[in-house]
Parts: C-alpha cells; sequence; structure tokens
C-alpha cells in the first residue's frame, strides 16, 4: 500500500492527491489489436504504483462509436469491447486500489451518443413524443424551418452551428459533434438516470468521479440566441446545476466519493459556487493549465487560485497537460507558451530543448503548490506534442474547423514502453490506432527508468518526497522575496520551492539541504534559467 500522507486523513487523500490521468484507448495495448485496453492497464499498475501516484482518473472507457474519443457515451453500464468487459473494470479497481491507488471514472452530463438507447427511441419517436422530451428537439425557423431554431455555436468551432435537421423536419440541439445531442436536465428521468450510473460505479468500487464539462449540461428553456455578455448565459453556468450537483454529492457522500469538476470559468466568484460543501470537492484549475511561461502571469493565476478556493475551504487542482491540452514540452517550447484551443495551427515551430527544460520546472512548481496535482499520461516521459499525418486523424475538432485546427490527436498519440520491442512496446500486434513518430523509441519508460537525468527519473524523485517529506500537499502557501523573474514561495515544514523564470541565474535563499532540482545547478550553485528546485531551510 502506498504510504498515507504525514498529518493527513486517509478520508482527506484527495485534498493532496496526485491523481494520473489515463486515455485508455493510448496507455496500453494488452491484446494486441491496436487499441488500448484494461488489460494494458492492469499489466502496468506496478509501474504506476512505482511512479508514485495516488489515484487514476480514466477518460470514458464505456460502450461508444468513438467519434469524440469516447466522450459518446452509447452505454454508462457497458465498457466497449475494444477496452473489455466490467469485470475487468472491477478486477482493474480492486488490484489498483491493493497497490495503494484509488481510481476516478469520467462521467458526461451535457450529452450522449446519437446511438444511445434513448435518443435511437426519440428518433422512432417522431415530433412531440415523449421520448423527444429528454433531449432538446425544436421546430426550425424560417418560412419552412429550414433555419436553426437559435444561433448557438458548436464549442468545437465557432463557425459551425450546435444544431441538426432530421428528415421529419425537427432540430436537435448538440453543443458538440452532431453524434452527441444535448439531454435536457429539466426532465426527472435524465436526472434519475445520471444518479443510477454514479451508484452502478460506486458500487463497484471506484472513489470518485470526474465531471466534464460540468457547467454545460443546464440550459434556458427558451433556448434564446446567443448575445455576448447575456446574463444570465443561455447553456453555460446556469444556476440550475448547483441543485443538480447538490444531489450528485448526497449520493457521493454515502459512498465517500469525490468528484472533480471541468470547469471553465473566467469569474472566480461564479467558480467557486461550484465548490461550496455540498456540492464538488474539486474542480480543475485550467487558468493554471493554459498559463504562459512566465513569472508574472504564473504568480497571478497561483494568487487568484488560491484566492477563489479559500473561501469555500477547497483545495485547488493543478494541471499542465491533457488529453485535450497540446503536450507541456511542445507548448513551452514554443514564442507563445499560453494555451489556446483558437490559436492551434499545423507546423508551429518548437524548440523541443527549450520545452523540455521548462517543463522539468514546471513538473516541480506544479507540485510543490497547495492541493491536488493532475499528471496526464505521457508527461513524466516527457512526450511532445505530435502532428498527425492528414489522413490519419480522427478528431472532430479537426474536421469541424475545416481541416484548419489540427485537432487533440496529437496528445493522444500511444504511449512508448519498450525501445526495442515493435510499436515502442504499446502492443505486440497490429499498428497502434494513431501513427506514432519514428523517434518514439527515445521516449522509452524502459530507457528512461536507467537514466538518472530523464524526465521519469525527476517524476519517480519528485513523488516520493512528495508523497514521504512534510510540507507537501494541502495547506499554506507564503510567497517570498525574489528578483524579477523568480518565483520563490515557502510551504510548511521549512520547504521552499524557488523556479527561476528569468535570463540571469539566480542564488537561492539560504538552506539546510536541497531536495530536488529540475536540472544542475551552476558551479556557484545557482538556478539557471527554466530551472526550479525545493528547498528545506
Amino acid at each position: 500500500m502506498a504510504a498515507t500522507r504525514p498529518n493527513s486523513p486517509d478520508a482527506d487523500w484527495w485534498r493532496s492527491a496526485v491523481i494520473y490521468q489515463v486515455y485508455v484507448r493510448s496507455f496500453a495495448d494488452g491484446d494486441g489489436d491496436g487499441t488500448g485496453d484494461l488489460a494494458g492497464v492492469r499489466a502496468k499498475l506496478p509501474y504506476l504504483a512505482e511512479l508514485g501516484v495516488d489515484a487514476l482518473w480514466f477518460t470514458p472507457w464505456y460502450l461508444s462509436p468513438m467519434v469524440d474519443g469516447g466522450y459518446d457515451v452509447a452505454d454508462y453500464r457497458v465498457i466497449d469491447p475494444a477496452f473489455g468487459t466490467v469485470a475487468e473494470a472491477e478486477k482493474l479497481v480492486a488490484e489498483a486500489r491493493a497497490l495503494g491507488i484509488r481510481t476516478l471514472v469520467d462521467i458526461v452530463p451535457n450529452h450522449v451518443s446519437d446511438q444511445h438507447v434513448w435518443f435511437q427511441a426519440a428518433l422512432a419517436a417522431g415530433p412531440g413524443s415523449a421520448a423527444r422530451e429528454l433531449f432538446h428537439f425544436r421546430a426550425g425557423r424560417g418560412a419552412h424551418g429550414e433555419l436553426p431554431p437559435n444561433d448557438w455555436p458548436s464549442q468545437f468551432s465557432a463557425s459551425a452551428g450546435a444544431w441538426t435537421r432530421l428528415p421529419d423536419g425537427e432540430w436537435y440541439l448538440h453543443l458538440f459533434a452532431p453524434e452527441q445531442p444535448d439531454l435536457n436536465w429539466a426532465h426527472p428521468a435524465v436526472r434519475q438516470e445520471h444518479e443510477d450510473v454514479l451508484r452502478f460505479w460506486l458500487e463497484r468500487g471506484v472513489a470518485g468521479v470526474r465531471i466534464d464539462s460540468a457547467a454545460l449540461p443546464a440550459k434556458d428553456p427558451a433556448l434564446p440566441d446567443f448575445v455576448e455578455g447575456l446574463d444570465p448565459h443561455p447553456f453555460l453556468d446556469r444556476d440550475e446545476l448547483h441543485d443538480i450537483y447538490r444531489s450528485w454529492r448526497a449520493v457521493a457522500d454515502e459512498y465517500g466519493a469525490v468528484f472533480v469538476g471541468e470547469v471553465w470559468l473566467p469569474d472566480s466568484e461564479r467558480f467557486a459556487r461550484y465548490l461550496r460543501p455540498d456540492e464538488l470537492h474539486t474542480a480543475f484549475n485550467l487558468s493554471f493549465l493554459s498559463c504562459p511561461w512566465d513569472a508574472v502571469r504564473l504568480r497571478t493565476s497561483i494568487t487568484e487560485t488560491l484566492a477563489e478556493h479559500a473561501p469555500v475551504g477547497a483545495p485547488a487542482t493543478w494541471v499542465l497537460c491533457n488529453h485535450d491540452v497540446t503536450r507541456t514540452v511542445t507548448r513551452y517550447g514554443r514564442a507563445d507558451t499560453a494555451f489556446d484551443f483558437t490559436m492551434k495551427a499545423f507546423g508551429t515551430p518548437t524548440d523541443l530543448a527549450l520545452g523540455t527544460r521548462r517543463a522539468r520546472a514546471a513538473a516541480l512548481l506544479s507540485l510543490a503548490l497547495p492541493g491536488s496535482v493532475y499528471v496526464y499520461q505521457g508527461e513524466e516521459l516527457g512526450l511532445p506534442e505530435c502532428e498527425i499525418p492528414l489522413g490519419r486523424i480522427q478528431d472532430p475538432m479537426h474536421f469541424r474547423s475545416g481541416g484548419a485546427d489540427p485537432g487533440r490527436d496529437g496528445c493522444r498519440v500511444p504511449l512508448p514502453w519498450v525501445a526495442g520491442a515493435p510499436h515502442a512496446g504499446f502492443g505486440s500486434g497490429a499498428e497502434p490506432w494513431l501513427p506514432q513518430p519514428a523517434d518514439w523509441a527515445a521516449y522509452a519508460a524502459d530507457r528512461q527508468s536507467g537514466d538518472p537525468a530523464s524526465m521519469l527519473a525527476l517524476y519517480r524523485a519528485a513523488l516520493r518526497i512528495r508523497r514521504t517529506g512534510p510540507g507537501f500537499g494541502d495547506g499554506p502557501l507564503t510567497w517570498l522575496p525574489a528578483p524579477d523573474g523568480v518565483l520563490s514561495f515557502a510551504r510548511g515544514d521549512g520547504l521552499v520551492c524557488v523556479v527561476n523564470l528569468a535570463a540571469a541565474p539566480c542564488a537561492p535563499p539560504p538552506h539546510t539541504s536541497l531536495l530536488l532540482a529540475s536540472g544542475p545547478l551552476d558551479d556557484e550553485g545557482r538556478l539557471p534559467q527554466d530551472t526550479a528546485a525545493w528547498l528545506r531551510v
């Protein structure tokens, strides 16, 4: 079993946890068909235990046509056959827990797949039917109903609409792809079904749930046109959501489970409402994820994040990358180190050596901050973003943008495990579902395991120190005086983190020991540019 954190009751594990995101399709292929699966994850549990993570968050592993990477769910009570079975999922949850690793699953409340039994029944039942009340079906505008019911944009592309017309003349709402019809959360059956799904997985031992697009499910029943600055917003962050999540929290509390919400909101006060004691336990800190590698901007993001969490007593979360976002070493190696979906483009120049140096420093920064940390699979290997050949791209964001957006597949390329094995050890049979670059074996876990200077070695050392040493995880943070371009802060028990983003080397504060550094210090014991260090003072 993994060691319990010092001074942290086991029931509050989530307040300081390091949670590893598993995108099953690309993690490890256990049956040789080119697609990652639960057998592959189970085989790698010792690796994850050695890495030192506290929990695994699985992106959707349910039955799905995979139009949107599994976020188009056809049945929440069935594991997609490409991944395995519910029985295998139960084994995985139990085997991980025996190693001290908890499991979180992903729930997608805003929409389902167009292959879901409810939507198929709605199509068959026709206009005016009770089955269609579970979704947002409407007559169109215009003389013959040929125009969409409103002008809402798709979340996948601002130029694409959020409505599709059926042969019977009615339109249905989908904030994402047409194959992902939005549910009507004003209908009691929708609420009851999701609470039943929560219980289904909590009964199988999962420790928590990540809620996809958590601020989107509730809609203005009038479905008005979108007006910039309209308050309340017709489909984002509506007050009705809080009653939904209070009901969910009651279910979670029965099982001692936790929630983390994907909440993209610029208003910190509105964001904090989701974290009240009877709603979600935590929410992703997406402002930190999208922040550029800039000392002033990072400090502002950290300070504002801690301030918006403080009134509700919720721990902050920190994440550098996920299955939707350009990988850290690539993003930090570009002229613009921020992240914005609208700015993604093919052929963006990247300095991977620079990006890797910054990503190593950012890893120590994020792991030293108060609260919990999410690590996307492959970040511990320093994987770069890949540019997928046009004929192999599968992400609907690419197609909905008319081909301008390279999509999200570049951060979802199957992981390299063994340098000398076929497909870099991802699987022993068929070619992986996304192509791996020719140099992918250079990042293989087995090769990095024997290299004390590797990204994997850094993550293992950092997680070991974080897990066993005092001062880490949830708790206070105090900013320390530092030169321009340098972040320096103290945690509890004499722990100090220093990150130098300035051009000139900086001297660390007086200390008794150097716990870990992201790169070598210079001959005078100073931190070079883009280097972080953990100190005990």
